[in-house]
């Protein structure tokens, strides 16, 4: 009889797509999906537009794991995906950086306005924006938001202040981008943000910048853990 209960609900799973090796495949194909990246007329930024967020190789000294040099993109954490629930595939709530630099469903973002301004206008130094993302599992937009670490609630392994996805819109999800030489900030404040160029993104409600700490390495290989500190760290907007 228990041999019977199995193979029915063996049955069931696989004829509604719940079995391990189909959630696994399915995950796979929609955050190793190829993601078309918006491509600047003016060689600005825009909202609306699909970007990666790139962390250059900085070679600093504290990368002396040969696997953890290089550049790498801002992206969803496989890592919490639940492949076992019966439930559908459910975003991560978690962030890393991923040793690749091809726009994925994984890595892909979107730039969302937060005062209105339209699709395709170009987001300004200094202009409140939100990051949003669907990591290739969710049909709706998740926002890349931070708060101020705790005795409780910070970063894992590096212990610094958090960064994470949320489905609500608050003051936790808005970020500014910022001139990468901080003596020429005050001179780029309200002009458009270029493409392709070494920026810092910073939490707006802790001042902290987004930053990749490469002193540790992942469970699913080459990966580093986002967190906002305020060590200078460049990304570059592609």
């Amino acid at each position: 009889l228990c041999q019977q209960d199995l193979l029915k609900d063996f049955i069931r799973k696989r004829e509604k797509g719940q079995l391990f090796v189909q959630r696994l495949a399915r995950l796979k194909e929609n955050i190793f999906k190829k993601v078309e990246l918006s491509v600047s007329s003016d060689g600005f930024v825009h909202f609306g537009d699909t970007v990666l967020l790139v962390n250059p190789d900085s070679k600093s000294s504290e990368e002396r794991d040969p696997e953890l040099r290089g550049d790498v993109t801002l992206a969803v954490d496989m890592e919490e995906v639940s492949l076992y629930s019966d439930e559908p595939l459910q975003i991560s709530r978690g962030l890393s950086a991923v040793k690749r630099v091809d726009p994925i469903g994984r890595n892909a973002f979107c730039i969302v306005s937060v005062d209105g301004s339209a699709v395709g206008e170009p987001l300004r130094y200094g202009q409140n924006f939100l990051l949003g993302t669907k990591g290739g599992v969710s049909d709706k937009l998740f926002y890349l938001a931070s708060d101020h670490k705790t005795f409780r609630d910070f970063a894992n392994k590096s212990r610094l202040q958090k960064v994470f996805l949320t489905a609500e819109l608050s003051y936790l999800t808005f970020w500014q981008a910022k001139c990468l030489d901080p003596q020429l900030r005050l001179e780029h404040e309200g002009f458009p943000v270029p493409a392709e160029t070494k920026i810092v993104i910073t939490h707006c409600y802790t001042n902290r910048n987004l930053a990749v700490p490469r002193t540790f390495l992942h469970n699913d290989g080459p990966t580093a853990r986002i967190t906002v500190r305020n060590k200078r760290s460049a990304l570059r907007t592609h």
